[in-house]
């Protein structure tokens, strides 16, 4: 099975050379799998029949934004779902999934979420183990889903993420959140940002980095459900 990796943005120069790329962070998410890098913000598409699993990073650009490379990009997703090939994206890449399948993406009232989150499972599925009842992950977004496409099943939410992970269809899952970035990667991110966003939120978000992200359940989430989907075809 064949993976390409979707990057949609850059880590900034000054701080790859610290926190690494992204190839660098999804080499170590998806340990067990060989990923091809496509530097898509970059206009570099992978040919679909090639692959058979698409794993989307994320960026500081938002799906809705009218910009060439995410409109192909979003045609692109709906042709894999056509296709019934393994999706699995990530904070961009989650709400990607959405606008390019009927779904809605906007500007949250609740602004940017960072630091480390608290999620709690609605649901649970026969890949989701270990179980758990839920788990911490580091967010970065101030773009949430609003309206999900057709066939969609919320896995988890929080207090203000609705809609923190879920599936459509069988082969299509969305985390929005951060399990590739590190602590204090999402910090160097947000402390850039600090013009924007209030300082009582990154205070906030500041002392969440004394926990732990829930990062070896997740991997094992992501791993089982890619594993699933293979031993079905």
């Amino acid at each position: 099975m064949k993976a390409a990796l979707l990057i949609c943005d850059h880590v900034p120069e000054e701080l790859s050379k610290i926190h690494g790329t992204y190839i660098e962070m999804y080499a170590d998410l998806f340990p067990a799998i060989a990923l091809e890098a496509y530097f898509v913000i970059d206009n570099e598409f992978p040919e679909l029949e090639e692959y058979d699993i698409f794993i989307s990073t994320g960026s500081r650009y938002s799906v809705y934004d009218d910009i060439p490379w995410i409109e192909k990009l979003k045609k692109m997703v709906k042709e894999i779902y056509d296709l019934r090939k393994i999706f699995i994206g990530i904070c961009f890449g989650h709400q990607l999934i959405a606008e390019s399948l009927g779904g809605k993406v906007e500007r949250h009232q609740s602004g940017y979420l960072i630091g480390v989150h608290d999620f709690k499972f609605n649901h649970k599925l026969s890949w989701m183990k270990p179980g758990a009842d839920g788990y911490k992950i580091l967010m970065l977004c101030q773009d949430q889903i609003t309206a999900l496409p057709k066939g969609s099943l919320v896995l988890s939410k929080s207090a203000e993420c609705a809609i923190g992970m879920y599936t459509v269809g069988s082969t299509f899952l969305g985390i929005q959140g951060h399990p590739d970035f590190s602590k204090e990667y999402n910090k160097a991110i947000f402390e850039s940002r600090a013009d924007r966003i209030d300082s009582d939120k990154i205070e906030k978000a500041n002392k969440s980095l004394g926990e732990e992200p829930s990062l070896i359940l997740l991997r094992s989430y992501m791993h089982n459900f890619i594993l699933g989907q293979t031993n079905n075809r």
